[in-house]
């Protein structure tokens, strides 16, 4: 009996390294055998508990065994300011301000994968020292109408092009152990009736169009977590989807992550049980209606699930399976011991988010090469427009941030022109002159009471004698602008500005309009302006990225990830329809009537209508010239390859990127195919004369259709053609080729 408690004793004061730890909080362990361990020793109300929100932005760990809190933040371009526990108003911290990336569809046009990466990395390391768990972000939903008031926060209208800017974005964001929540899956291609829609799509566009982005997240991207869309695809709101999450994702896909709901996509108990999500947030109950003590309580997946579950109503396969996809979740994320500790408004990661917004502008047009502006020649410079001055990071729905520091396009014209020029602002026009989203201010003062006259008036008298007018205007983040929950009413710029274009362009040549935007817009002037610059919202380094490509320190390499539409409906959405900006309380069916014709796929089939800019399109100041491509070899087989390549030279005087750009036609199916598909591409950077070979490998995924009626992915033999091009309308070279 003394030995047996002198042993007692002697365990007793192991130190806790030499007792045995539990499975799942050894790390060396295989993680499902962990998440299995911490499964078995859960009680019911505690996995109930990690099933939904208790927060606006977090939901419940398991004290009991050291399973941290799931704390989740908006958004893709910055890392939200705090909000109340149960409230949207600020929390008052003064220590949760951001840096500010560019938007992403800036980040799309750069065309870089590298670019992605380092966006990637950079706003993990920030969700990451505010100690977040999951980051609500990336957007990658198609663009297929102008009017998507939320097409700023997505990467374009080609699958391919946002299938392979997306990956990068996840694997930098998840190396912090940070998961990237990609969103809206799926469908969530407009805002107005975002709650009501109903998409009636076919099989083919669904696959082919809206659903390589998101399998390329979940594949390639090994993506950790998926936010369900608020609207409904056959009858189903898309947070608890049959289809989609369980027959799709978790089926076709293997996806291994969480699928959380959007805040507030929530509808159906026992669709939410069934059908494929395993976190709830943002469930609009107020928590008195079943007479629960809070309103996380009332939740569709809290006490009603309990309920069902103890009155045999339903088994627990399903919780369990949800609550082992949040084990998962803190294991890589909070749970894992070697994560990185991130770093927060670093200059590492304003240097970042500068090179994204210079390498994302796109230079539409440069008639005589007004660009870049020389001042050694100038001595006045002109600058109109609210865009400007107007701060861009505040508003537009759940992306809007509270941001250290913001650079605006007037202030970084201004300091890198310094003395060499005097710079006049006038204001052109007035928009929105309000300032707050949420409860961040951005403290600017931007009321002017004159007439539209009076200020066009004004402009005109300054860029009179100018050397050089900057024109800086576009969108907001405004309602029915490029603002969430809102759709635009039109493509026309708002608040009059093509007056105030067309006045400037009447009494100045030297006239560059900077258009800022997550959208195509109108250009009822282009030809009368030489200078066309398509900005974004490039977020903290705005000013700094703009004045380096508009001075010629940074050659413009940007490229569009959408096409420009000389009116709206040169869209297959409007053209076809269905689309419809009048609100509904009720479910209103939308059907997709273009299929898979979306964006420059429909605009190659027209022989009439020409884009105003294509997709793809981007000048530079320096020019390349391609050789002829060519293939190693004339056929190739369903399992093997072939290699284009071709070589571009630099035959300008500076040095410059190019993105050569690969497209495939199939020149006879069995189905309808478009006259070319994105298929790859390659950004490069050339020294003035300097020449580059660049191969591209076309397998049979490159040549790919999918069978609606057969549900699978066919590669038919024929003829098809590789097309090296510099945009969807800039064919450079053709390769012709035979599947066997």
């Amino acid at each position: 009996m003394k030995n047996f408690l002198v042993s007692l004793a002697f365990v007793a004061v192991l130190p806790l390294s030499a007792q045995q730890k539990p499975v799942y909080l050894d790390e060396s362990r295989p993680v499902e055998e962990r998440v299995e361990d911490a499964l078995s020793r859960l009680t019911l109300k505690e996995k109930i508990a990690l099933v939904h929100a208790q927060s606006k932005f977090s939901s419940a760990g398991v004290p009991r065994l050291g399973i941290p809190d799931f704390w989740m933040t908006d958004g893709p371009h910055g890392i939200r300011p705090e909000v109340l526990w149960d409230e949207w108003d600020q929390a008052g911290w003064t220590n949760d301000s951001c840096v500010a990336f560019p938007a992403l569809t800036c980040l799309a046009a750069t065309w870089n994968p590298e670019m992605s990466l380092l966006y990637g990395k950079s706003i993990g390391e920030e969700a990451r020292y505010r100690n977040k768990t999951v980051l609500l972000g990336p957007g990658v939903n198609i663009y297929r109408t102008p009017l998507n008031g939320r097409n700023f926060e997505y990467m374009g209208e080609d699958p391919y092009l946002a299938s392979r800017m997306v990956v990068p974005y996840i694997e930098g964001v998840q190396q912090n152990g940070v998961a990237a929540c990609v969103k809206h899956f799926a469908l969530n291609n407009h805002e107005v009736n975002r709650h009501t829609t109903n998409v009636i799509v076919d099989d083919r566009a669904l696959y082919e169009i809206y659903l390589p982005a998101f399998k390329a997240a979940v594949q390639e991207g090994k993506a950790w977590a998926i936010m369900g869309s608020y609207n409904l695809y056959k009858g189903q709101h898309c947070c608890h989807n049959q289809y989609l999450l369980n027959n799709i994702l978790k089926g076709e896909w293997g996806f291994d992550g969480v699928v959380v709901s959007d805040w507030g996509g929530v509808h159906d108990t026992d669709q939410a049980i069934t059908n494929g999500l395993d976190m709830e947030f943002g469930s609009w109950t107020n928590g008195l209606s079943s007479g629960a003590s809070n309103a996380y309580d009332n939740y569709y997946l809290a006490m009603p699930y309990l309920q069902r579950i103890q009155e045999g109503k339903v088994g627990t396969e399903e919780l369990d399976d949800k609550v082992k996809r949040i084990l998962r979740l803190a294991f890589r994320t909070t749970m894992n011991t070697s994560r990185p500790w991130g770093a927060m408004l670093s200059p590492e990661h304003y240097e970042a988010a500068r090179r994204i917004g210079e390498e994302g502008i796109v230079l539409l047009q440069n008639e005589g090469g007004l660009l870049p502006i020389n001042l050694d020649r100038a001595k006045k410079i002109v600058v109109v427009g609210e865009n400007a001055i107007k701060m861009m990071t505040v508003g537009g729905g759940s992306s809007s941030l509270k941001v250290q520091r913001e650079l605006s396009p007037l202030d970084g014209i201004r300091q890198r022109v310094g003395n060499r020029a005097e710079v006049v602002y006038v204001r052109g026009y007035v928009g929105d002159a309000s300032g707050e989203y949420n409860g961040v201010i951005t403290g600017q003062d931007l009321k002017d009471d004159r007439t539209p006259e009076e200020l066009i008036a004004e402009a005109k008298t300054e860029a009179a004698d100018a050397d050089y007018v900057i024109f800086i205007g576009g969108l907001n983040k405004s309602n029915n602008q490029d603002c969430e929950d809102t759709d635009r009413e039109g493509l026309g710029l708002p608040y009059g500005q093509d007056a105030v274009i067309q006045a400037l362009a009447e009494v100045n040549s030297n006239l560059i309009v900077v258009n800022i935007s997550g959208n195509a817009v109108a250009m009822p002037w282009v030809k009368e302006v030489p200078a066309i610059v398509q900005d974004w919202y490039l977020g903290s380094e705005a000013g700094s990225s703009l004045a380096a490509v508009l001075m010629g320190d940074v050659n413009p390499s940007g490229r569009l990830p959408f096409t420009f539409p000389v009116k709206l409906e040169d869209n297959s959405a409007h053209a076809l329809g269905e689309y419809t900006g009048e609100r509904s309380d009720s479910v209103i069916d939308i059907k997709y009537n273009e299929g898979i014709f979306v964006g420059y796929r429909w605009a190659d089939k027209q022989k009439k209508v020409k884009p105003l800019f294509a997709f793809g399109h981007g000048l530079s100041y320096t020019t390349f010239e391609y050789g002829k491509p060519v293939a190693d070899a004339e056929t190739m087989s369903v399992d093997g390859e072939l290699t284009v390549k071709v070589t571009v030279k630099n035959t300008g005087n500076r040095e410059g990127q190019e993105v050569v750009q690969l497209y495939i036609a199939d020149k006879k199916s069995s189905l309808p195919r478009p006259l070319k598909e994105l298929k790859g591409f390659k950004k490069i950077k050339l020294a003035p004369g300097e020449t580059q070979e660049v191969s591209f490998v076309i397998d049979k995924e490159s040549l790919s259709f999918f069978d609606d009626v057969k549900h699978s992915w066919i590669a038919e033999p024929g003829k098809f053609e590789a097309i090296i091009a510099a945009s969807a309308v800039d064919v450079k070279g053709t390769v012709a080729f035979e599947l066997k």
